[in-house]
């Protein structure tokens, strides 16, 4: 994409000098009489890089450096022919990414934008490494579910805020059912395959409030906010039963159904997380017992 620069200069002879001198740089080029009239070209146009006199009539380049900086990501180099009168740290303390002097010696110039634009490309370059790393630091690889070690931070967060405004709170515990076995007959990559699947069921069938994690080995869980237990079961067994009607075909043998047993709870207030969870846990046992491709309950003492 062409990179966008902003001239802001009350001299029409500097302004059109500067635009020309860029735009045989390769630059997209604006231009504005007064830092009032680039407010309004920065509201129509994508623009990287403002580079504005200081000294103008209305609104200084200080004070539109500092609107700036407060109301887009843009970087700001500031000019001025009056070194006395202003400071570098001065531009600095206002967002300003860069100061020049006047007379303007356009190969500077050009060399201090392209230093501002190389330091904006690799903050770039590194606040989307962060996010990646961030990602993968909460994220399950397999299944790009969230991992347990996020549930439990969620599960605090959800917890606070049920105990805050009062909300209902309901989760989900599931574990693949004789899922060793399928390992066993298939291979672990086959096992993979449908952790993987199951955790695009898992997620398909949630709204966007709700969050799914993998647990661990073959169990996940479910955080469901502002839902009651009875709620609760309505998207359990959607989820069952999207599982059982599932064909799974391993290795490109005949088609094999998996089944999950899932345990829901509410969660009841004063209790911490791991009782909620260490509940939801026994209500998945049950379903086990229950001889599997069940959902059950098991509810708080002041709701049975």
């Amino acid at each position: 994409m062409e990179t966008r620069i902003l001239i802001v200069d009350d001299d029409t002879d500097i302004r059109d000098l500067m635009c020309k001198y860029l735009e045989m740089m390769g630059y997209k080029t604006f231009g504005a009489a007064s830092a009032e009239d680039s407010l309004d070209l920065l509201k129509e146009n994508k623009i990287h890089v403002v580079i504005t006199d200081i000294l103008m009539s209305g609104m200084n380049g200080l004070e539109l450096t500092d609107f700036i900086k407060k109301d887009y990501d843009i970087d700001v180099i500031v000019m001025t022919g009056y070194s006395g009168d202003f400071s570098y740290e001065e531009a600095i303390s206002k967002g300003a990414s860069d100061f020049v002097f006047k007379p303007i010696r356009f190969e500077e110039l050009h060399l201090r934008l392209k230093r501002v634009l190389r330091e904006r490309q690799l903050k770039k370059e590194r606040d989307q490494m962060l996010d990646r790393l961030q990602k993968l630091a909460i994220t399950d690889g397999l299944t790009q579910l969230y991992n347990s070690r996020h549930f439990y931070n969620r599960l605090e967060m959800e917890i606070s805020r049920s105990i805050r405004y009062g909300n209902d709170l309901s989760l989900l515990l599931m574990d693949i059912d004789l899922f060793k076995k399928y390992n066993d007959e298939h291979g672990h990559l086959e096992g993979d395959k449908v952790l993987v699947k199951i955790g695009n069921i898992i997620q398909s069938c949630l709204r966007q409030m709700d969050s799914a994690y993998r647990y661990g080995g073959e169990e996940f869980t479910i955080i469901l906010p502002e839902t009651k237990a009875e709620d609760a079961y309505t998207v359990a067994q959607r989820i069952r039963k999207t599982i059982e009607n599932q064909k799974f075909i391993p290795d490109g043998k005949d088609p094999v159904t998996i089944t999950i047993s899932i345990g829901i709870t509410e969660y009841c207030p004063k209790e911490d997380a791991a009782s909620l969870v260490q509940r939801s846990d026994k209500a998945m046992y049950i379903s086990k017992q229950k001889g599997r491709n069940s959902i059950s309950f098991l509810l708080p003492q002041d709701r049975k």
